[in-house]
């Protein structure tokens, strides 16, 4: 029979079978939408949790830096500090010595030996003294407390070191205080 000529009946059992397939398909459809909202859920999680675990390790590794850059400042001097404690064993011996031996002379050479191995150590860590002596006055490591008019010298050339200046590789970290001679008007 063709389909136009079948009992009501039979067509009423055709739409409920067809009915019935589609809600079997619509409910197939449905439980692999549930299992791939599941499935995200579950990789949404996993995401959150390495999340937070790197969070975490960011926090714990800027601590540990921050902890790490105090003690650097707190005992970055250590070094020097330790190369300096024989100058001071040695300044404190020479005022022992001072104090039960009058000898003037030979403390004065002591404080010179102090004064000399004080300096190895400064230099050995970089320090260099500003050279003054028979040099022009220049700006960029001298500081002119004075001009003397008709000293003898050339304008601008240093006459005298008042205090003497430090460089630590090429950074100047006090200038020389130096006296400078003027032209005869005054004028540098």
């Amino acid at each position: 029979m063709s389909e136009q000529h079948k009992h009501p009946e039979e067509n009423e059992q055709d739409l409920a079978t067809d009915e019935q397939s589609g809600s079997d398909q619509e409910q197939a459809n449905t439980e692999e939408a549930v299992q791939g909202i599941e499935e995200l859920k579950d990789e949404l999680a996993k995401a959150k949790e390495q999340i937070l675990r790197k969070v975490a390790e960011f926090e714990n590794f800027r601590r540990r830096t921050r902890e790490e850059q105090s003690q650097l400042v707190q005992y970055g001097n250590e070094g020097l500090i330790r190369e300096l404690l024989p100058v001071v064993d040695d300044m404190e011996r020479s005022l022992e010595a001072g104090g039960e031996h009058k000898d003037f002379e030979s403390f004065f050479e002591g404080v010179k030996l102090l004064r000399n191995k004080f300096m190895s150590v400064l230099q050995a860590r970089g320090l260099k003294p500003i050279e003054t002596d028979g040099e022009v006055f220049n700006e960029e490591y001298h500081d002119a407390i004075l001009q003397i008019p008709g000293s003898g010298k050339e304008p601008g050339a240093i006459i005298d070191e008042v205090e003497r200046g430090y460089m630590i590789h090429d950074k100047v970290i006090r200038h020389s205080k130096v006296t400078v001679a003027a032209d005869e008007s005054g004028e540098e």
